[in-house]
């Protein structure tokens, strides 16, 4: 038997109940593949990281959600960080490796900013389905897009629906009887991040994220990063205009309020960025 610390912290949180919650194993060192994916079934939360040493960066870094692993992922990068920079005195710039590459993490105070994995062009495929049957699955009709979904990865690909208001983000409601349709991710998930600028207010974007549970059904995340990091990669593939800096809401349907910075520089760089607030710590005995 032997016992690990871990921490439980909220990222893209502006209060303390706030944000996406993220469990993170401070060292992971002697535990196998079925036990973090075990430990991540246990805390059940969206994901959870296991820390490891790295050669190549600050520390490495396993995500896993309740029923499989991640190569990369936002909200998990960031919080982990948060951990991070405290464990191994680093400052306020460290980096973390994952399987979809290394990432620089920076931080100001408890907030912090990713830059996500991606170099050049992101990677972009069409929906695959139609677009009326797109927008029929998320409870939405055809003139309620204002573009055609599409896949974007910049880390871990995602289908990104653009909706053209936000009452129109309020308004979707997936039919959890007809995910036998929805389009599959690289990694056999299926996903709807769907998203809307507003007009009233400038520079502000409202999201939401839908993915299908184990067992069946249709949950939402609270707060995204790498999906965000697909928006920016979106803004990128469909030629909008550079720098770019969007503040990102998400989270309001399921009262857990997060906010996300995501900035596009005008050589392609895409950030994301938000609050971390630790919230507990403990230990588990396997």
């Amino acid at each position: 038997m032997a016992t690990y610390a871990f921490r439980i912290v909220n990222v893209f949180a502006e209060s303390t109940f706030g944000g996406n919650p993220l469990c993170v194993f401070e060292d992971a060192r002697g535990l196998d593949d079925t036990a973090m994916q075990a430990l991540a079934l246990q805390f059940n939360l969206s994901e959870t990281t296991f820390v490891f040493p790295s050669d190549n960066a600050t520390a490495a870094v396993r995500i896993f959600t309740p029923g499989y692993e991640m190569r990369f992922a936002g909200h998990p990068t960031l919080g982990t960080a948060h951990v991070v920079r405290e464990l191994a005195n680093t400052g306020d710039s460290l980096s973390l490796e994952f399987k979809a590459g290394v990432v620089p993490v920076v931080a100001a105070g408890d907030r912090w900013t990713l830059t996500a994995p991606h170099s050049g062009a992101p990677k972009t495929a069409a929906a695959g389905l139609p677009d009326a049957e797109m927008a029929s699955l998320l409870g939405l009709t055809q003139d309620d897009l204002a573009g055609p979904p599409m896949w974007v990865d910049t880390g871990a690909d995602q289908l990104l629906v653009p909706l053209k208001t936000p009452d129109a983000v309020r308004r979707a409601q997936p039919d959890s009887s007809r995910l036998d349709r929805w389009p599959q991710s690289s990694l056999g998930r299926k996903t709807a991040y769907v998203f809307a600028f507003d007009p009233e207010q400038p520079g502000k974007v409202l999201v939401r994220y839908f993915f299908t549970k184990q067992g069946g059904g249709v949950a939402e995340d609270p707060g995204t990063g790498s999906a965000c990091a697909n928006l920016g990669g979106w803004l990128l593939a469909t030629g909008h205009s550079l720098p770019a800096s969007y503040q990102v809401d998400q989270g309001e349907f399921v009262d857990r309020r997060c906010r996300l910075d995501l900035t596009v520089t005008t050589e392609g760089a895409i950030r994301v960025g938000g609050r971390v607030i630790e919230l507990g710590r403990g230990t588990v005995t396997v």
